[in-house]
């Protein structure tokens, strides 16, 4: 299908956020995922710092990070990525991961050593945790949290019908059990999580996995389109007219999102600075 043309974005001012990430030896989830806000986000300049590695233990059908593993881990990772955040200026740092199945923790103590880092470098800014399942461990989630990252975040991704095409190795259940948990663990700690539309869901559904993320205890929601990253992943089934997106919204704040990003290029951690400060 032909892209529509409220989907093309622009990049810009790209090479001195590349550089001083090359710099540092470090990946990010704006490049690893092809994400068509890149341009916009790197010429704030921000970025989605990922860590443990560029080859996922998972094969999602609508994500292009490569997979593979089990490989190591870098133990001066963390003081890297506080590093590069200090030079770029960053007052929001969001920190995301592949997932880690071979991991006993599934990258839980790399989370918690990053979060530590960032905010002994930088005590005024702010970091995001965009988390994996951890395979539904409480003890490794509990780590993540111990650390003490101003937003946990955990994408449900799609509906629940979807799951088994959409990501086969994770489950609908357990990822709301991992919202469920840090609310729990964290009553005041602030929760989000984000899905893509455009994979055959249907508005009654994604209504219904409204609900279940406000059931959860869910504080913050994104809603963007599906883009095909590359020809082996799942191909669009539909592009969802921004109309439907505002609608979607407007329905989310009723439900009692505290705060809503939904728009055809809205992604996890785009403007997570200004979700979380309500701009």
């Amino acid at each position: 299908m032909r892209l529509p043309d409220w989907l093309r974005s622009k990049a810009s001012n790209l090479y001195s956020t590349k550089s001083l990430l090359r710099s540092h030896r470090l990946s990010t989830v704006c490049e690893e995922a092809r994400c068509p806000n890149k341009g916009f986000c790197f010429s704030k300049p921000t970025a989605t710092f990922m860590i443990l590695g560029d080859r996922c233990t998972r094969n999602c059908g609508f994500c292009s990070v490569e997979s593979g593993g089990p490989f190591g881990v870098d133990t001066n990772e963390p003081e890297r990525v506080a590093e590069a955040a200090e030079e770029l200026g960053l007052r929001y740092i969001v920190v995301t991961s592949v997932a880690r199945d071979d991991m006993p923790d599934g990258g839980a103590f790399q989370f918690a050593n990053t979060i530590v880092s960032v905010k002994s470098r930088l005590p005024k800014a702010k970091v995001e945790a965009l988390v994996p399942d951890f395979g539904g461990d409480i003890d490794a989630l509990r780590v993540v949290l111990e650390a003490g990252p101003d937003v946990f975040n955990h994408n449900v991704e799609t509906v629940k019908r979807l799951y088994c095409e959409v990501r086969p190795q994770a489950d609908y259940g357990r990822s709301l059990n991992v919202l469920r948990n840090a609310k729990g663990i964290c009553p005041s700690m602030k929760t989000k999580s984000g899905l893509m539309l455009g994979l055959g869901e249907t508005i009654e559904e994604v209504v219904e996995l409204f609900n279940n993320l406000r059931d959860v205890g869910c504080n913050s929601l994104t809603v963007g389109q599906y883009l095909r990253p590359s020809k082996k992943n799942l191909p669009v089934v539909e592009y969802i007219k921004p109309d439907v997106f505002d609608e979607l919204k407007g329905i989310a704040y009723k439900l009692g999102f505290e705060s809503v990003a939904s728009g055809p290029l809205v992604r996890s951690s785009m403007n997570a600075e200004e979700m979380d400060t309500g701009g």
